[in-house]
């Protein structure tokens, strides 16, 4: 099948969809769905780790800021379990998910008792954790 507009050379109707396709699959950062996730991460954040944590200042948990990046039990001000201290672990996208879904079974004898149970849940959260960069 093609299709012509006045004026135009005639195109297949495959050269219309597939950029739209690819797109689509590739989902390009700063894309619409990438805003949701992150801005449903930040609200599933509010909402299930606020209680214990916050981006800049430490709670119960650690500051969040510049989790990502970071090795596990790192930051100087704050009093780490020996476990997380003593974990080299290093907190990226993936071993952030593992932490999400079972923090025991990730470092065993580390301090947190609160797991999120919804994958997208924890996609999103992690999405979110991802944009709060280092302040310089």
């Amino acid at each position: 099948m093609t299709s012509t507009f006045p004026g135009h050379t005639p195109v297949s109707a495959h050269t219309l969809w597939a950029p739209w396709l690819l797109a689509a699959l590739l989902g390009a950062a700063g894309s619409p769905a990438l805003a949701q996730s992150v801005e449903r991460g930040r609200a599933v954040y509010a909402a299930h780790c606020a209680s214990c944590h916050s981006t800049d200042t430490h709670q119960d948990g650690p500051a969040h800021r510049g989790v990502v990046g970071r090795r596990a039990g790192a930051l100087k001000d704050f009093d780490y379990s020996p476990a997380l201290r003593n974990s080299k672990i290093l907190w990226t996208r993936a071993t952030l998910k593992a932490w999400l879904t079972d923090p025991e079974a990730l470092i065993p004898g580390q301090g947190m008792d609160y797991s999120l149970d919804n994958d997208r849940d924890r996609e999103d959260v992690v999405a979110y954790l991802a944009t709060l960069k280092r302040l310089p």
